[in-house]
């Protein structure tokens, strides 16, 4: 097989939260990188992975990552690791898009754990 590029223009959107999109760049039995964009004012659910490890990286605008309590503003060509099992919320608090990529090692689509269902489950 013959390697060929890719970009957003090139693979298929999906689209997450309400108004988020992203675009898998990289789909491997081991790694994951997935860029995404979330509109101004939007943010995603908390959670964590049980298995993935994921790195955030910003390429536009500024994204909050609440990481176990603690809040951290990315800008651009910004990065953070979170190890597996890290409790964590991406949040744009501006008035224009934030873009980012999310790489994951091993991928994180079916490892995602929920804080309110989690702690739904653990009251039931």
């Amino acid at each position: 097989m013959i390697p060929t590029p890719i970009s957003i223009e090139t693979t298929q959107p999906y689209q997450w939260g309400e108004r988020c999109r992203g675009w898998h760049l990289m789909r491997a039995a081991n790694l994951s990188i997935i860029e995404e964009r979330m509109p101004a004012g939007t943010r995603e659910v908390r959670h964590w992975h049980a298995r993935a490890a994921q790195f955030f990286y910003v390429l536009s605008g500024t994204l909050t990552l609440e990481v176990e309590g603690t809040f951290h503003h990315l800008a651009p060509r910004t990065g953070i690791e979170l190890p597996q099992g890290t409790a964590h919320q991406a949040i744009n608090e501006t008035d224009a898009d934030v873009e980012f990529l999310v790489i994951s090692n091993p991928p994180a689509q079916g490892d995602r754990i929920d804080a309110e269902k989690a702690w739904l489950g653990n009251i039931l």
